[in-house]
């Protein structure tokens, strides 16, 4: 049975030698790009390859597609295929700031059809207050052949939202945390703000102050309470997580909440990649705050 959503740091020590699972570091900092690759070669999971989310894992910028663009999903397969990712690998993917980063991996692998993909709870961060090592070798995986096609479905590009920004049937969840939602201070992008309409629930409340994903029950009852008070001002019944869209400010952050919708039994939820950073890239397109 292929995991598909989380693994604590027991099942991942577990199959530490099994040529069937690869393990995924992708650490980031938004701040410094080369954060991720630093980290690594200075201690990582045993096992663990690095793929790098601001260049393996991110497409080409143009200046109006956002900070982290999707890649073209072939060029993504082939490095995937390359990192020994096939189609019976069980991916496991860490960082050490909450599963942000991982879950981004974890969607985009799930994007293009490939549904064994979890993210280690706790990260690294659990790893080591488990009391389990780290090494500095870097692990050579054989190529694997990895096919598959991007479900576009999973998605929204910025058209879709401009177009809806007056549909009570569509709610935008931002991802950031509520300083970066209101517009109060805008750390990384030019622009402070918030797409009209949108509703904040910010990455960091889906964890439990251990830093693992809080209980799916409690997953749900907060995304079910989004839904519900959507609909109480659209005069409707709840919403469906299938009109659910989630941005953050490059389309990180929002895969998290996905992942935790997941966890919580809503599955459904679209992602809309460029987020914050492509919305603002029009100065055309509105901006709220307060």
């Amino acid at each position: 049975m292929p995991h598909t959503l989380l693994v604590d740091t027991d099942t991942l020590a577990a199959h530490l030698d099994d040529p069937l699972w690869v393990l995924v570091d992708c650490r980031s900092d938004p701040a410094d790009p080369e954060f991720g690759r630093t980290a690594y070669r200075a201690g990582h999971l045993p096992g663990a390859i690095f793929l790098d989310l601001d260049g393996e894992l991110c497409g080409e910028h143009t200046g109006h597609n956002g900070r982290h663009p999707l890649p073209d999903p072939q060029r993504l397969l082939e490095v995937l295929g390359a990192a020994g990712i096939g189609p019976d690998t069980q991916v496991v993917v860490y960082d050490d700031r909450g599963g942000a980063s991982a879950a981004r991996l974890w969607w985009m692998l799930r994007w293009l059809g490939h549904e064994a993909v979890a993210v280690l709870d706790g990260g690294l961060p659990r790893w080591e207050a488990d009391g389990r090592p780290l090494v500095t070798e870097v692990p050579v995986r054989r190529p694997a052949s990895l096919t598959g096609r991007a479900r576009d479905l999973m998605r929204v590009d910025t058209g879709f939202v401009l177009a809806g920004l007056d549909d009570p049937g569509l709610l935008l969840v931002d991802a950031r945390v509520a300083p970066r939602y209101r517009g109060e201070l805008e750390p990384i992008d030019p622009v402070a703000g918030r797409i009209p309409g949108a509703v904040n629930r910010p990455a960091p409340d889906n964890l439990a102050p251990d830093g693992r994903f809080r209980p799916a029950a409690e997953l749900k009852a907060g995304f079910e309470k989004l839904m519900a008070d959507a609909g109480a001002r659209a005069g409707s019944e709840p919403l469906a997580p299938q009109q659910l869209v989630h941005y953050c400010g490059s389309g990180i952050a929002a895969c998290h909440n996905l992942l935790a919708m997941e966890i919580a039994g809503l599955p459904g939820a679209r992602l809309y990649p460029g987020s914050w950073s492509e919305w603002i890239a029009d100065p055309a397109r509105p901006v709220e705050r307060g």
